[in-house]
């Protein structure tokens, strides 16, 4: 999330091969409209509660497979190694108050929530359930005030017992 730019999301896939069909096995592909989420769509809440002077965000999720990649007559990979899930972001704040830096010094976690609404029907809330906020640098640079960034890591929460919850609302039946 900044000011200003496309709000964007990236997939990097790993799959073992594929093979393209001469149909579709779905049926008549029908195209669907795009519907985009803008910045100013956005809300960032911690432990329910708005995050205020939010200058950017970002977060990164990582499966953490391992693609095992033997010497196969094939020129595919074996399969993937389940490894450990790992989901940490950024999140640069101007200063208002301190209550991040006391949580970073607390060594407590909160819960992150990023949430986009275009109304009722189209909407994407990814909660982060448990995070920990490490101590940053804080640099006192001039009378423009104060900026910190905080590079943050999300566990397992012990209720509910997961890292994260991603919902997506939409008006498309299935896929």
């Amino acid at each position: 999330m900044a000011r200003s730019g496309l709000l964007t999301a990236t997939a990097r896939l790993v799959a073992q091969g594929e093979s393209v069909a001469a149909t579709t096995a779905a049926g008549t592909p029908t195209s669907l409209a795009l519907q985009r989420f803008g910045h100013f769509n956005g809300a960032i809440t911690r432990n329910g509660s708005p995050l205020g002077n939010v200058i950017s965000a970002e977060v990164t999720y990582s499966n953490g497979l391992d693609r095992i990649e033997t010497i196969r007559s094939d020129g595919r990979i074996e399969g993937a190694d389940p490894g450990m899930a790992a989901l940490t972001g950024r999140v640069e704040v101007r200063f208002a108050d301190s209550t991040l830096i006391t949580q970073a010094i607390d060594g407590t976690p909160c819960e992150l929530v990023f949430a986009w609404s275009l109304g009722a029907n189209a909407s994407f809330t990814f909660t982060a359930h448990a995070v920990y906020l490490p101590r940053p640098r804080i640099e006192i640079p001039g009378p423009q005030g104060i900026q910190a960034t905080f590079d943050w890591q999300a566990a397992k929460a012990v209720s509910p017992a997961r890292m994260c919850t991603a919902v997506l609302v939409n008006t498309v039946v299935s896929y």
